[in-house]
C-alpha cells in the first residue's frame, strides 16, 4: 500500500482478549495518548479527556487491563502478547508478581541472562526441534518447527525453591526456515512444551477477534473527534462480539491433551546451562538453583515476568 502523503487522522488502542478452548474475545480496551496530546491540555478538553488522564505508555495500559481483568470473575490462567510487550521487562516482571503464567514474543536481539536469544536457539541440537501444532487456522492447524529450554532460576527472584521455570522458545518456519520467532515464558513446575506452544498459538486469537470485529460488528467504523466518542463505539462493538462468540461457544467441545516419558538434552556451556527439551509433552522437575552470583549477573532487567 501506499502512504496517503497527507497526515491522517487515527487512534491506536491497547487491546485485551480473552482465549479458551470453546471461544474467544475482545474484553478490554484502553485509548492511547501521546505526549503531545496529554502535554496540551487545552486540546484534551476540547476533545472532553478527562483531566486526570495524563500519559502512559502501552505497556502501562496493558498493565492496566491486566489488573482489571483479575479482579473480575474471568479465571485467568496465562497471558500472550507480542514483542511490543514481550520485550518489556517490566511488563513481564509484573506478571510474575502477579502469579501469572506468560508466553510472550521477543525481538531476536532480546538479551537473557547475557547473550542474545537469537545466539542461544543456534545452539540448539537437531534433534531439540519438535514439529508441533500451535493451533487451527482458517486453512487448518498451524504447523511449525519449536525448540524450547528451560532457563535457569535467579535467585534474587526465586529463592532456593522456586514455584516457576523460566523458558525460551523459538518458532521456525517449515516452508522458510530463516524465519523465526522467538519467545520468553514463565509457567507453572508441571507445564510441558506442548502447553507453552499452545499458548504462544493463542497470541493470533487476538488477531482473529480484531478480524471478526471489523467484519461482523463494524469495529472499525467510526469518526470520531472526542474521548467519549472513541471509547462508546469502541465498548459497543466489543460486547457485540462478545454476545456473538458466546452463542458461537454453545457448538463447540473441549479437546484433551495426554502425556508422555520425558527426555532431554542439557548443554554443558559453563556461563549459561539451559535444558534443551526434546519431548514436547514432558513434564521436567527443574533441580537445584545456582549459586546467586552466577544465576543473578547482569540478568535482573531481563529475565522477567
Amino acid at each position: 500500500m501506499r502512504a496517503p502523503g497527507r497526515t491522517e487522522n487515527c487512534q491506536i488502542g491497547v487491546f485485551a482478549a480473552y482465549a479458551t478452548s470453546r471461544g474467544h474475545t475482545l474484553v478490554d480496551r484502553e485509548l492511547y495518548l501521546p505526549k503531545s496530546w496529554t502535554e496540551d491540555r487545552e486540546r484534551c478538553r476540547a476533545a472532553r479527556v478527562p483531566d486526570d488522564r495524563v500519559f502512559a505508555t502501552k505497556g502501562e495500559l496493558a498493565r492496566t487491563i491486566i489488573l482489571r481483568a483479575l479482579t473480575s470473575p474471568l479465571p485467568i490462567g496465562w497471558v500472550t502478547a507480542d514483542s511490543a510487550y514481550g520485550q518489556d521487562s517490566h511488563f513481564r516482571r509484573f506478571l510474575e508478581d502477579h502469579q501469572l503464567s506468560y508466553v510472550v514474543a521477543v525481538p531476536k536481539s532480546q538479551q537473557v541472562h547475557g547473550p542474545r536469544i537469537d545466539h542461544l536457539i543456534g545452539q540448539a541440537p537437531p534433534e531439540a526441534w519438535q514439529r508441533l501444532s500451535a493451533g487451527s487456522g482458517a486453512k487448518g492447524e498451524r504447523f511449525y518447527d519449536w525448540a524450547a529450554a528451560r532457563l535457569p532460576a535467579v535467585w534474587e527472584f526465586d529463592g532456593d525453591e522456586p514455584t516457576r521455570q523460566r523458558w525460551m522458545l523459538a518458532r521456525r518456519s517449515i516452508a522458510k526456515p530463516d524465519e523465526l520467532t522467538y519467545y520468553l515464558a514463565s509457567a507453572p513446575l508441571e507445564a510441558t512444551v506442548a502447553d507453552l506452544v499452545r499458548i504462544a498459538g493463542c497470541r493470533w486469537k487476538v488477531e482473529e477477534c480484531f478480524q471478526s470485529a471489523k467484519n461482523e460488528c463494524s469495529l472499525d467504523q467510526y469518526e470520531v473527534r472526542r474521548y467519549v466518542g472513541w471509547y462508546r463505539h469502541i465498548t459497543l462493538a466489543m460486547l457485540a462480539h462478545a454476545f456473538l462468540a458466546v452463542l458461537a461457544s454453545q457448538e463447540r467441545e473441549k479437546g484433551a491433551v495426554s502425556g508422555t516419558h520425558p527426555t532431554s538434552w542439557t548443554s554443558h556451556r559453563p556461563k549459561f546451562d539451559v535444558c534443551w527439551q526434546l519431548d514436547p509433552a514432558a513434564v521436567l522437575r527443574p533441580g537445584k538453583t545456582a549459586p546467586p552470583r552466577q544465576l543473578g549477573r547482569g540478568a535482573s532487567g531481563q529475565q522477567i515476568a
